[in-house]
C-alpha cells in the first residue's frame, strides 16, 4: 500500500505541469467562395513566456485537421496540415527570430520586439484548409492540436526511463461543426 502510494507520488511529480495554463483561442472556421479558412491562436502561460525571454528556444508542433462527423461511426479524418514553429530570443543581442516549416517550405522572420515574434508564431489567421468542392456533403469540424516537446534527451535515456514525459504540454480544441450540402 505504502509502496504503491510512493510510486504514484513519484510518477505524479515527474510529469510535466498540466497544460491548463496554455489555451487555444478559436478555432474559427470561415467558408468563403467554397474555401474553408481557419483562424486560431495559442496563449502561453507566464512561465513559458519568461523562459523564452531568457533565451530558451521553444519548438511548437501544430496539427490542423479536418474531420467528417458520422453518427454511428467514429469521426472520419479527411485532411490535415502540419507546421513546426520555433521561437528563439537572444536577450543580450535583442534579436528575435521565428521560423515556420510546413514540410516543404521554411519561412524565417526576424522581429524588432519579443511581443511581435510571439504574436506571429502563435497566431494563424485565415489559413486556407481546402476547397469544399473536393469534399462529400456532410457535417465537418476542425481540430487544432498544439504540442511543445521537452528539450531533446539522448535516445538511450528514453529507453531506460520510459516514464519520463516527452511533451511539455499538448492541448487540443475543436471548432463548432459546420455543414456542407454539396454543389458539384
Amino acid at each position: 500500500m505504502v509502496r504503491s502510494l510512493l510510486l504514484s507520488l513519484l510518477l505524479f511529480l515527474m510529469l510535466p505541469s498540466a497544460s491548463e495554463c496554455q489555451t487555444i483561442s478559436g478555432p474559427e472556421v470561415r467558408l468563403l467562395n467554397n474555401d474553408v479558412f481557419v483562424s486560431f491562436s495559442l496563449n502561453l502561460d507566464g512561465a513559458h513566456i519568461q523562459g523564452l525571454k531568457q533565451g530558451i528556444d521553444k519548438e511548437l508542433k501544430l496539427h490542423i485537421d479536418l474531420f467528417r462527423v458520422w453518427r454511428s461511426w467514429p469521426d472520419e479524418f479527411v485532411l490535415g496540415k502540419f507546421y513546426t514553429r520555433t521561437l528563439r530570443a537572444d536577450p543580450i543581442k535583442k534579436e528575435f527570430v521565428s521560423t515556420s516549416f510546413d514540410g516543404s517550405v521554411i519561412v524565417e522572420k526576424r522581429f524588432r520586439s519579443f511581443e511581435s515574434m510571439v504574436d506571429w508564431a502563435l497566431t494563424v489567421k485565415d489559413l486556407k484548409l481546402t476547397n469544399m468542392r473536393e469534399l462529400d456533403p456532410g457535417q465537418y469540424f476542425v481540430r487544432i492540436t498544439m504540442e511543445s516537446k521537452v528539450r531533446r534527451l539522448p535516445p538511450v535515456i528514453g529507453y531506460f526511463l520510459i516514464f519520463l514525459a516527452e511533451n511539455e504540454f499538448k492541448i487540443m480544441k475543436e471548432s463548432a461543426p459546420f455543414s456542407f450540402e454539396g454543389s458539384r
